[in-house]
C-alpha cells in the first residue's frame, strides 16, 4: 500500500524536477548571453578580464561532456552549458 503512494507522490515530483530542470536551462542560457556587452565593450577598447571567461568556458566544456556521455544523457545540463562554452570563448578572446 505505501509503495503506490510513495509511487503517486514521486509523479509531481518528478514533473516537478523536470520543470525545473528546463528553467534552470533557460536561465544558464541568458547567463551566458549576457557576455554579449561584455564582448562589444571588449571588441570597442574597454577590455575586462579574460580569467571569468575563461574558467567559465572551461566548466562548461566539463559539463557539456559529463551531460553528453551520462546514461541517459542530460540535455537539459547539455544545452544549458553549450552556450557557456562559445560565450565564453568569445569573451575570452576578445578581452585579450
Amino acid at each position: 500500500m505505501s509503495d503506490s503512494k510513495s509511487v503517486k507522490k514521486s509523479e509531481p515530483q518528478s514533473k516537478m524536477i523536470k520543470y525545473i530542470s528546463w528553467i534552470a536551462t533557460v536561465t544558464a542560457i541568458l547567463m551566458y548571453v549576457s557576455y554579449i556587452p561584455q564582448i562589444g565593450n571588449n571588441l570597442a577598447g574597454d577590455k575586462g578580464s579574460p580569467i571569468q571567461p575563461l574558467v567559465a568556458a572551461i566548466n562548461c566544456t566539463l559539463w557539456v561532456v559529463y551531460g553528453f556521455f551520462k546514461n541517459p544523457r542530460d540535455w537539459p545540463l547539455v544545452l544549458a552549458n553549450f552556450p557557456g562554452i562559445i560565450f565564453g570563448l568569445i569573451t575570452f578572446l576578445t578581452a585579450l
